[in-house]
This record gives structure tokens, sequence and C-alpha cells, in this order.
């Protein structure tokens, strides 16, 4: 709570000074900027890890480079919750993010999707044990904004409905290498089921709201910038990419029915940010819902 206390007082003290030296909505882009960037904080210095990495990394080194990235994933993990920059409610979506993505992992690089390239000693059927902090990234991510933003998700659809989508999004990623690709049905499922749905999110004293397929789809670009600095730093390759090739618009898509998977996840153990209701924001600022209660 203290810390979670002076977060609020170190922002509103920064969004004051926004305010005094720029329009209003100069000052809330500023601000949304910053709230963005300190939300992807572990994404941000996982890439660091990378980059850095590729630059220094010697191979006489006894220690190999992808066993380094463990060690900076764990620390980093170590670090976030011990100066309370994660809660162990969000470490709860992180782990679980962790272990779908490994074992995703596991079966897209033995399948051949692509491949983790350089020797390491921790590394399990061809995958270094850093990549489940990559995916880990994006459940830290997702827990933060929702918290950093106090973020509302409503009208929601029925939660069932959003877990069936999740698992048969998951499953396609798999059966699609031994059966009929079922991708674009599954994006237009997600465009039936929340096209309504809007993320309402908090910028100083206002609330504004961003449909959730259009916040999902401009997440999926930021990852595909990410996933191209993965390439272009030779942590992982596609099949028939060079290090130097940028990797396919595909992949975006790919990212952006993952995201639906990474939401649902986090709505397993976040809740309370969900709401069948519609909701609209009051002249306090505040939000009220205007189609009954949850």
């Amino acid at each position: 709570m203290k810390q979670t206390t002076t977060t609020q007082s170190i922002e509103r003290r920064l969004g004051d000074a926004m305010r005094a030296r720029l329009p209003l909505w100069a000052a809330e882009l500023v601000m949304f900027t910053l709230k963005q960037g300190w939300a992807c904080l572990f994404g941000f210095l996982m890439l660091i890890g990378l980059i850095v990495s590729d630059q220094i990394w010697q191979d006489k080194w006894p220690l190999a480079r992808y066993d380094g990235l463990v060690i900076w994933a764990v620390g980093l993990q170590a670090a976030f919750l011990f100066f309370r920059l994660e809660t162990l409610q969000e470490a709860k979506v992180i782990l679980l993010f962790h272990l779908t993505g490994t074992a995703m992992e596991l079966f897209k690089v033995n399948a051949g999707s692509w491949a983790y390239p350089e020797p390491a000693l921790l590394k399990l059927w061809g995958v270094p044990l850093f990549s489940g902090f990559m995916y880990a990234a994006v459940g830290s991510y997702m827990a933060r904004v929702i918290r950093i933003f106090d973020m509302r998700f409503a009208p929601y659809p029925p939660f069932w409905a959003t877990v069936v989508l999740a698992v048969a999004i998951y499953i396609n990623f798999f059966a699609h290498h031994f059966i009929w690709d079922s991708r674009y049905i599954l994006m237009a499922a997600t465009l039936v089921l929340f096209l309504r749905t809007r993320v309402w999110f908090h910028i100083g004293e206002r609330r504004y709201w961003m449909p959730l397929p259009l916040a999902a789809f401009l997440t999926s670009i930021f990852l595909w910038i990410a996933e191209n600095v993965g390439t272009n730093t030779g942590t992982w390759l596609y099949a028939g990419q060079s290090e130097f090739d940028m990797v396919s618009f595909a992949k975006m898509g790919s990212w952006y029915l993952l995201l639906y998977v990474s939401f649902v996840t986090v709505t397993l153990v976040l809740r309370d940010a969900l709401s069948s209701a519609a909701l609209a924001p009051q002249s306090d600022g505040g939000l009220r819902g205007v189609r009954g209660s949850p």
C-alpha cells in the first residue's frame, strides 16, 4: 500500500507539472506515454538484456549468453517482487504466462517454427529457460497496466465464452501444424465477442476509453517490434529467416490472437476490473454503470 501511495503521489506531482506547462491534451498524452512505459518496465529491461548481451558477449566466456539471460530474468523478477513493483497476485499471473509460454516454446521449436541457435547449459529440448520470461513480460505488462491505469473492462462478455475463445486460440497454435488453421475464424470471433467491450482507463482526473480489439491490435504492433529486436540480436530466428530479416507482418496477427489468451489468463486472477454493465464517465471523473450491476 505504501508503495502504491508513493507512486500515486509522484504521478500526481508529475501530472500537475505537465498540466502547468502544456495544453491539457499534450499533458495527458505525456502522462499516458509515461504510464505505459512504467507498465512495460519488465519487458523493456528484458529487451535491454537481449541488446546488451548481443553486443558484449564473447564466445570464450565460461557462461553462455542464454544462461546469462536466465540469470538476468530471474534477477529482474526477484527485484520486482522485492521492491513491490509487482504484487504477489500479479506474480501468480506471470507464473501462468511462464508455464503456458514455455509449453508453446517447447512445441514450436521442435516443430521447426523457430529456433534458438546458440548453445547453453540451461536449455531444455532446444529451448533456453529464459524464453518463458519473454511471455512473462507480457503478463507483467498486462497485470501492471491494469493497476497503473485503474482499468475497467465493460460491458464484458460472458466470462465462460472468453475462456472458451482463449482455449480455442491456444489450441490452434498447436493444431494448425496438423489440421486446417482457423486463425481467421478466431480473429472474427474476437470481434464478435469483444467489439462492444471498452477499456476504460484513468489519466490524471479524467477517464478515457478505447475498444478492446483496437487496444489488442495496437499492442500487437509493439510486440511485433519487440520480436524484431529478438531476431536482430540473433536471440531466436524463425524458419528461413536470417539475423537481419524483418519479422513477417503475419506474426502481428499471431500476437493479436495471443493477446486474447494473455488477457483471459490475467482475468483468471484479476476479476475486479470486469463488469457486465456498460460504463460511462461521471462529472466527477469516476465511472458509473448504465445497464445495471455486474
